[in-house]
């Protein structure tokens, strides 16, 4: 009875040592795998998946490996709070995302209820950090930083020019355009008009019309890649040369996949590039030999990840309360730079910049 007794004690203890050495984290990664913004969704994934892998191959965090568990929220604010409710039920220590802004302001309260620190690699609009939540952080900037940086560009460089802006009412888009404006008002420029488009339409030759008449030099949209493609072409195949300016959503090679030479000088506020940064060159080509372009929030999902991995090995613990404070009290060397968070979560690091489309590709503009 005592041998039996004392190899079940054994069994149990190596089968208790397996487990350990096979322990799980799960961390998940929230945005739009499908729908028109499904291309930021993969560049999240590719980032997250990349950084997991990393992580886990240097012996995880705590010496337990990372497991990614995606939602797609197609860019919904319904089906993001459905997203954020089945990632909370799966016991998620953090979440990476989620992209638009319209889904993470309601999907951070699910979050919130439950500990969860919440780390968004793109969502900009101000409110997202502006509700006194302590669990809400992002590794982007904010619209009333990304809006002005466009504002004062243009009213610097191209004074007495005219100004129109439309927005697509979206949260991003409508928040991006008032900040706009707001920065280009303050700088003494009074747009030639404000209004909303509708996003999903395929059809712009009503606004094309509008901006010939009021005679804009330029035309700032707070939108999406989709719609900003669809108007520029259709600006060009009116003769038309009003410059297009927007914000990150409009840097992605599908808008010049849709626009095509007609995208030529159109004008974009970013982050400084992370590709470019001497660290990261082995990193950017472990993407491209595998056909992939790690561009815009590729490597910001990878610096959210490695973040919040950080801070958990620091406190020592995948604790929420644990980790936030210690992503609050800490700077974090990540693919994106060296960053920090402040008291509400807005990341503490490199502000926008101007880039512009030339020959297919974005480059800084002078």
């Amino acid at each position: 009875m005592r041998t039996l007794k004392t190899l079940g004690v054994a069994t149990i203890a190596m089968t208790a040592l397996a487990a350990a050495a096979h322990a799980e984290i799960l961390v998940g990664l929230a945005g739009p795998m499908t729908g028109p913004e499904a291309q930021f969704g993969e560049q999240f994934k590719q980032g997250a998946d990349k950084a997991a892998a990393d992580i886990n191959a240097k012996g995880g965090v705590l010496g337990q490996q990372i497991k990614i568990v995606v939602g797609d929220d197609a860019c919904d604010p319904k089906q993001a709070r459905s997203v954020a409710e089945e990632l909370s039920s799966k016991k998620v220590a953090a979440v990476v995302g989620h992209f638009c802004s319209g889904s993470s302001i309601p999907a951070s309260e699910v979050y919130q209820e439950n500990g969860i620190p919440q780390i968004s690699p793109g969502s900009t609009n101000p409110t997202y950090t502006e509700r006194g939540m302590n669990n809400v952080f992002r590794v982007c900037g904010r619209d009333d930083q990304q809006g002005p940086t466009a504002a004062n560009y243009i009213a610097k460089k191209f004074p007495g020019k005219k100004v129109a802006i439309i927005q697509d009412k979206s949260a991003y888009g409508k928040g991006l355009a008032d900040e706009f404006k707001k920065a280009l008002n303050a700088a003494g420029v009074q747009e030639v008009f404000y209004e909303a488009i509708t996003a999903g339409e395929k059809d712009y030759s009503a606004l094309v019309t509008k901006l010939k008449a009021a005679g804009a030099d330029f035309v700032f949209l707070g939108g999406y890649k989709t719609e900003g493609g669809l108007i520029v072409r259709q600006m060009r195949d009116q003769g038309l040369k009003t410059t297009l300016v927007g914000g990150d959503a409009l840097l992605v090679e599908e808008f010049w996949a849709i626009t095509g030479a007609a995208g030529e000088g159109t004008l974009v506020t970013f982050s400084p590039d992370p590709r470019l940064l001497p660290q990261n060159a082995a990193l950017v080509k472990y993407y491209r030999d595998k056909k992939y372009e790690p561009e815009t929030y590729t490597l910001y999902s990878f610096g959210a990840l490695q973040a919040w991995a950080m801070a958990a090995e620091k406190a020592g613990s995948i604790d929420g309360k644990k980790v936030i404070a210690q992503l609050k009290a800490d700077k974090f060397d990540t693919v994106i730079g060296n960053i920090g968070f402040d008291a509400k979560g807005d990341v503490v690091g490199p502000n926008y910049v101007m880039y512009v489309w030339k020959n297919g590709k974005y480059v800084y503009a002078d």
